[in-house]
């Protein structure tokens, strides 16, 4: 999996709630969650972000409760990955049965700048800020991880294998 686009750069420890407010989960409807997206953490963001953008942050991205909403909503504002320190693992799980990338990474957290152009490529094992011109290794989805998320998430994943 490889994606490109401008970074948008959050602290640590942005909890689900900042990327969905509790007060927008009476719909499920996509294009409602993603004019939400990160609303509580920035206001703009669902204006400022175009399809492709990254999202990088801090330590603990996706705490607090075990909301799917959350990255079904950066997914359906156009993030095409989320680069952090660290992860919440709940968050981390449905991240990726949505067929949403994330990536670990202390070193790319730290040195990658708001506005940076990035490009993660999961299956090399890099990320690249091309505004500064540094890679940062990464660790490589194992194969069953690729292709959940090549198919757009587990569930699409699992109804591929029984055709």
């Amino acid at each position: 999996m490889a994606c490109k686009g401008k970074a948008h750069k959050f602290g640590d420890n942005v909890n689900t709630d900042e990327i969905l407010p509790a007060r927008y989960l009476n719909t499920t409807d996509k294009a409602e969650l993603s004019r939400h997206c990160m609303e509580d953490a920035d206001k703009n963001f669902a204006h400022k972000v175009k399809s492709g953008d990254i999202i990088v942050a801090g330590r603990n991205f996706g705490c607090g409760s075990s909301r799917e909403h959350a990255p079904v909503a950066i997914k359906a504002a156009g993030v095409s990955c989320v680069i952090a320190e660290s992860f919440a693992r709940i968050f981390f799980r449905n991240s990726i049965n949505i067929g949403l990338p994330i990536v670990e990474s202390p070193e790319a957290s730290k040195g990658i700048a708001k506005g940076d152009t990035v490009s993660v490529d999961t299956h090399g094992g890099v990320i690249k800020d091309l505004t500064k011109k540094r890679a940062y290794k990464i660790e490589k989805y194992p194969p069953f991880m690729e292709q959940i998320i090549a198919n757009g998430g587990l569930m699409n994943s699992i109804s591929k294998r029984k055709r």
